[in-house]
This record gives structure tokens, sequence and C-alpha cells, in this order.
């Protein structure tokens, strides 16, 4: 029941007056939530960096009976995740009361938080910090903070790192894809390719093969199969044909005025 695993919290505080209206403006304030050295308390530090600097100091059994005087049931642990939900909520005040009898601001303060509205109310009393000690607060808060600030950034840039080398990464990655769709656009064209280019050369060698070939071959081919139509058979081989015996008109008419 420790706060040993407690993150620390930094927030800003809305300042206002308990009992009375102030025409001056109110400082800024920022607060600290954090565990104690030995882990055993829960501090809180508050401070305007000038004359007003409280300080919350809360034990376990403290906060056991805070949590009694609220209402608050369930376990510790969840009592505990309420508080500092509370605490890093945008409504985290510093009310203030009275005026300090050494002219160095209110005479007494609280810090009032709340999850959301219509949840439990977290109102702590502060006690207000002189001298060393509240110098010793205030750099500690800004130690803190500044720690806090450097871890905050380190992530950020691990994290800034790290995207660059994803976009890297997803660019080389796109790239390959680009370029295995173009192989695979090329691949699925080629074969129409060469059926084209077959059917293309399959149709001239025909055409080439049904002859058409220059017309002086073309012209002298035709007359020598003129010629060898029209050519006239022999006589002497005509009379050895077997069969119906086939004269022309002129040889018999030679035979009978001989």
């Amino acid at each position: 029941m420790g706060f040993q695993d407690l993150e620390p919290i930094f927030g800003e505080l809305k300042v206002e007056w308990a009992s009375r209206q102030s025409p001056e403006e109110l400082d800024r304030f920022l607060f600290h939530v954090h565990a104690s050295a030995d882990t055993s308390r829960l501090t809180i530090h508050v401070t305007n960096f000038h004359s007003n600097t409280w300080e919350a100091v809360r034990s376990v059994l403290q906060l056991e009976d805070m949590r009694d005087d609220i209402g608050i049931g369930g376990s510790w642990s969840e009592f505990m995740e309420y508080v500092m939900a509370s605490l890093k909520s945008q409504d985290v005040k510093l009310i203030l009361d009275g005026h300090s009898n050494l002219g160095n601001g209110a005479a007494s303060a609280k810090l009032v938080a709340q999850k959301t509205k219509g949840m439990p109310v977290i109102s702590i009393s502060l006690a207000k910090l002189t001298g060393p000690a509240a110098s010793a607060a205030i750099a500690n808060l800004s130690l803190q903070l500044f720690k806090a600030f450097k871890s905050t950034r380190e992530l950020f840039v691990e994290e800034q790192n790290r995207s660059v080398m994803l976009t890297k990464v997803i660019s080389a990655e796109r790239e390959k894809s680009e370029s295995l769709l173009k192989q695979l656009d090329q691949y699925s064209r080629r074969p129409k390719l060469q059926r084209t280019n077959s059917t293309d050369n399959a149709g001239v060698s025909a055409l080439l093969n049904n002859g058409l070939q220059c017309p002086e071959k073309q012209a002298a081919r035709d007359t020598v199969s003129t010629k060898v139509t029209n050519r006239v058979v022999p006589a002497h081989r005509r009379a050895r044909v077997r069969g119906v015996l086939l004269q022309d008109i002129e040889d018999s008419e030679d035979g009978k005025k001989q």
C-alpha cells in the first residue's frame, strides 16, 4: 500500500478566492504530486515561484481516513486510481482564503480536484512553506519538471526516428510492389504478342505459298501453262491410244480425199 509505483503528476491550477473577490490578477500556480523518498507518503507541492508555496504530505492511514470521509468504496488501488485521475483532470483548483499577517498572500489554501462533475470531490488542505523549505520545494519541482520534459522529449525523438524508419520501409516496399506489378503486367501481355506474331507469320507464309510473287515470274508461269495446254498431240502418238479413236475433222477429210 505504498507509493513506489506512483508516476509524478504536474499541472496548472485554477486559482480562486474562497471568501472574497480580489480585483488584482492572481498569479499562476503549478502543482507537483509525487511519492516521498521512502515511498510511504504522498507529497503535494504548489507554488507560484514567488512568495506562495504550499505543501501537503499524506500517509496511507491519512488517505484512508480521507477515503472514509469522502465515502468512496472499493479497494485501495481503486481509490488511488480515482485520486490520481482527479488530479490529472482539467478541473483542479487552488482555493485561497484569508490574508496572511506577513503580507505575502493568502493565509490558507486547499487543493480541490474532481474527476468529472457529479463524482466525489477530493479536497486536501495545504500548509504554507517559507524560507529554505519553500526554496527546496521550488527547486525540487523545477528539477523534476525538467526531468519529465527531458524524458518526454527523448520518447518523442525515439518515436519520430521510428516513424522515419517505418516511412522508409513502407516506401521501399511500395517500390517493390510497383516493380512486381509492372513485371506481372509485362508477363501477362507477352503471350498475346507471341500469338499475334505467330498468326501474322503464318498468314505471310500462306500468302507466299499461294503465289504472291513478282509479276514477271507469274506471267512466265501463265505463258508456259497456256502453251502446255494448247499443244497438239502428234498423230503417231494418237494412233497408239487404245479405246475410242479420237480424230480431228480435218484429219478425217484428208483421208477421204486420198
